[in-house]
């Protein structure tokens, strides 16, 4: 509801109270009887709250208001401290749990219909005979298509409770309109989005995480399991673009890698306790080159894993400083379905390096921290990269390590100059890739359904032509790029989407990582 400006400082003020006054029903998961007892200073704002509620001479939103404030209390705290409202908050636990109950289809709407991409293997549409290319018309009595078709709500037409029966229409070129019932299932969203052997001869396998999500342990584990038994010795582990998520599936990992007794992280809170985490003896890969390939959007998590394998010596972290985030958060409900995730306490390194970039200087100032780096060279350059001699630790090993601001890796890999992976990527984030993909594949869909992967890799040629085809296709949409002198790393991103579309993400990193510059670098340490 919109009100005078006249009465804005009232109001802040009152927010500012009702903030304080929230932040004592907050839900921490270890209660304390003291900091939920009497105090006249809360009674004081709860009584404030409900005058304005009762006597304003205005009808105020206080909810409005009051969310507001809270955002406002917590970014004034630190950059990571954040209120997550409800409407948003089961779609970031969803993610984090690692799983979802739905038919298991991965699709997006295109034209004016609910196109199936592919399905989940062994998931609840597969059983069903699902095939990707399939359209779904209806879920039970909700109709699916039309020109008012809106992404925003077909996912909760499609999720339910688990084992619950839906009955859908489907439509299927040469086949027609059909009825079939799936039974709702446990959905994987994977955060392992690859695993394979790289080279057979070195014995090198390859894993590559997306974030850190309950369930990421276990996926990590079976695939670590499968390439010991391919015969992998040495390992790289891709935490590019991860940007962290929970500390235990992390420490869990790096546990896999380290001797019994071996400090992988500690922390510390504002009354100085220290909370220590140490390996144990359940490795089952502790011989054995490691690489931990990182860039600056590896962070949290992913340098809490990073630091336990620098700092222990034990394996080489090649690619650019990492984001730098050492804070530490607890989610705490607010009791209407919202929460906040708020600071509670810092973790070190195990040679005792805090990696948090200072963030003294504002919210903005922090989070626009990588344009620095650009600036100054270092995402070019490793010499360009800026610590501090006061932040200097050394490993048992005696490597020279700093805190203050991200794990420094120990062989530089520079950033493409070219800046076209950016646009490539920003073509892939956006779904016009996966958009013309789509559409391509239709055209031959029993063809290519058909392929083994092994025909896919040597039979499918993606040529000049398709590539025009893609440039037009988004020009038509309203996007003019020059890819013209990057026509060959256009026509790879093509294929490995036509590939993530067909058989998943592990086909899609495999041929993504062909001529990767960290990838190469590791490969060439080996031979």
């Amino acid at each position: 509801m919109s009100y005078s400006k006249k009465y804005l400082p009232l109001f802040i003020g009152v927010a500012m109270g009702a903030g304080v006054f929230l932040g004592s029903k907050l839900d921490f998961s270890n209660p304390s009887a003291k900091l939920f007892s009497y105090n006249a200073k809360k009674e004081k704002l709860n009584r404030l709250i409900d005058y304005i509620d009762y006597e304003y001479v205005d009808n105020i939103n206080t909810d409005s208001i009051v969310d507001v404030t809270v955002n406002r209390i917590l970014e004034n705290l630190d950059p990571h401290s954040v209120y997550i409202p409800p409407e948003e908050l089961a779609g970031i636990t969803e993610s984090m749990q690692g799983d979802f109950i739905g038919i298991g289809v991965s699709y997006y709407p295109y034209r004016d219909t609910i196109s199936v991409i592919n399905t989940i293997k062994g998931g609840p549409s597969e059983r069903s005979g699902i095939k990707a290319g399939d359209r779904i018309l209806m879920a039970d009595n909700d109709t699916l298509y039309g020109d008012r078709l809106r992404e925003e709500g077909l996912a909760n037409k499609l999720k339910g409770e688990l084992n619950s029966q839906v009955q859908l229409k489907v439509y299927r070129k040469g086949t027609g309109v059909f009825d079939v019932v799936v039974k709702r299932g446990k959905v994987p969203l994977r955060s392992v989005d690859a695993s394979y052997m790289l080279s057979d001869s070195l014995g090198l396998g390859y894993i590559k995480v997306n974030r850190f999500a309950e369930t990421t342990y276990t996926e990590f584990k079976e695939a670590l399991d499968i390439l010991q038994r391919e015969g992998a010795k040495k390992l790289i582990i891709d935490l590019r673009d991860n940007g962290g998520g929970f500390i235990a599936p992390a420490l869990k990992m790096a546990d896999e890698f380290l001797k019994d007794d071996v400090l992988m992280m500690f922390t510390k809170n504002k009354k100085g306790a220290i909370d220590e985490n140490y390996a144990t003896g359940k490795g089952s890969f502790e011989k054995g080159e490691i690489y931990v390939l990182i860039n600056e959007n590896s962070a949290s998590a992913s340098e809490i894993f990073a630091g336990a394998i620098q700092d222990n010596d034990r394996g080489t972290i090649v690619g650019r400083r990492s984001y730098g985030k050492g804070l530490v958060q607890r989610e705490m409900a607010l009791g209407d379905g919202s929460a906040i995730r708020l600071t509670i306490s810092r973790y070190y390194t195990p040679t005792g390096r805090s990696i948090q970039k200072s963030y003294s200087n504002g919210n903005k100032e922090y989070f626009n921290e990588y344009l620095k780096r650009y600036e100054n060279g270092e995402l070019q350059n490793a010499d360009s990269i800026q610590v501090a001699d006061s932040l200097k630790f050394k490993t048992p090993g005696g490597k020279i390590v700093y805190g203050g601001g991200g794990i420094v890796p120990d062989i530089f890999i520079s950033k493409d100059t070219t800046r076209v992976g950016e646009t490539l990527n920003y073509m892939l984030r956006s779904g016009r890739m996966g958009g013309y993909i789509f559409e391509e594949l239709d055209k031959k869909r029993a063809f290519y359904n058909e392929l083994t992967e092994e025909q896919f890799k040597t039979e499918i040629e993606i040529d000049d032509d398709f590539a025009d085809g893609f440039l037009l296709y988004v020009k038509n949409a309203g996007v003019d790029i020059d890819l013209q002198d990057y026509r060959e790393q256009l026509k790879k991103y093509l294929k490995a989407i036509m590939a993530q579309q067909l058989f998943g993400t592990d086909a899609f990193e495999k041929i993504i990582n062909q001529d990767d510059s960290m990838i190469q670098k590791v490969m060439s340490i080996e031979k």
